[in-house]
Protein backbone atom coordinates (compact mmCIF):
# COMPACT_ATOMS: atom_id res chain seq x y z
CA UNK A 1 0.00 0.00 0.00
CA UNK A 2 1.51 3.48 -0.71
CA UNK A 3 1.36 6.54 1.35
CA UNK A 4 0.50 10.31 0.34
CA UNK A 5 2.71 12.59 2.10
CA UNK A 6 1.03 15.99 2.82
CA UNK A 7 3.79 18.80 3.56
CA UNK A 8 2.45 22.34 4.59
CA UNK A 9 4.74 25.14 3.17
CA UNK A 10 5.01 28.95 2.87
CA UNK A 11 3.40 29.37 -0.62
CA UNK A 12 2.54 32.94 -2.24
CA UNK A 13 2.43 34.78 0.05
CA UNK A 14 0.57 32.79 2.60
CA UNK A 15 0.60 28.89 2.78
CA UNK A 16 -0.32 25.63 1.10
CA UNK A 17 -0.49 21.80 1.32
CA UNK A 18 1.83 19.66 -1.16
CA UNK A 19 1.36 16.39 -2.98
CA UNK A 20 4.06 15.09 -4.67
CA UNK A 21 4.90 18.45 -6.45
CA UNK A 22 1.40 19.90 -6.26
CA UNK A 23 0.29 23.09 -4.76
CA UNK A 24 -3.26 23.24 -3.14
CA UNK A 25 -4.72 27.04 -2.95
CA UNK A 26 -2.98 29.50 -0.81
CA UNK A 27 -4.55 29.85 2.97
CA UNK A 28 -4.04 33.30 4.84
CA UNK A 29 -2.57 31.07 7.54
CA UNK A 30 -0.58 28.13 8.47
CA UNK A 31 -3.47 26.56 10.53
CA UNK A 32 -5.94 26.88 7.84
CA UNK A 33 -3.56 24.87 5.23
CA UNK A 34 -3.02 22.04 8.19
CA UNK A 35 -6.72 22.19 8.40
CA UNK A 36 -7.08 21.77 4.54
CA UNK A 37 -4.04 19.21 4.57
CA UNK A 38 -5.89 17.03 7.32
CA UNK A 39 -9.06 17.16 5.50
CA UNK A 40 -7.81 16.19 2.28
CA UNK A 41 -5.52 13.71 3.84
CA UNK A 42 -8.97 11.94 5.24
CA UNK A 43 -10.65 12.02 1.59
CA UNK A 44 -7.91 9.84 0.67
CA UNK A 45 -8.70 6.96 2.62
CA UNK A 46 -12.62 7.28 1.87
CA UNK A 47 -13.61 4.19 0.07
CA UNK A 48 -14.77 5.20 -3.85
CA UNK A 49 -16.15 3.33 -6.78
CA UNK A 50 -13.98 0.55 -8.68
CA UNK A 51 -13.91 1.91 -12.44
CA UNK A 52 -11.38 2.90 -15.34
CA UNK A 53 -8.55 5.25 -14.86
CA UNK A 54 -6.34 6.71 -17.65
CA UNK A 55 -3.36 8.66 -16.80
CA UNK A 56 -0.17 9.80 -19.04
CA UNK A 57 3.47 9.42 -17.53
CA UNK A 58 6.26 11.57 -17.96
CA UNK A 59 7.36 9.70 -21.20
CA UNK A 60 4.10 11.06 -23.12
CA UNK A 61 2.37 7.16 -22.92
CA UNK A 62 -1.00 6.85 -22.02
CA UNK A 63 -2.14 4.20 -19.52
CA UNK A 64 -5.56 2.38 -19.26
CA UNK A 65 -6.25 0.50 -15.74
CA UNK A 66 -8.41 -0.91 -13.43
CA UNK A 67 -8.79 0.99 -10.19
CA UNK A 68 -10.05 -0.60 -7.21
CA UNK A 69 -12.39 1.32 -5.21
CA UNK A 70 -11.06 -0.33 -1.55
CA UNK A 71 -7.51 0.02 -2.84
CA UNK A 72 -6.68 3.94 -0.76
CA UNK A 73 -3.23 4.59 0.16
CA UNK A 74 -2.49 6.03 3.74
CA UNK A 75 -2.18 9.90 4.55
CA UNK A 76 -0.21 12.12 6.19
CA UNK A 77 0.25 15.22 7.02
CA UNK A 78 3.31 16.93 8.53
CA UNK A 79 4.25 20.85 8.92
Amino acid sequence: MSTAHYKIVPHDGGFAYTLNGSFSETFRTHDAALKAARRAAHEQRVPGETGLIQYQTADGVWHTENALGIDRPEADVEG
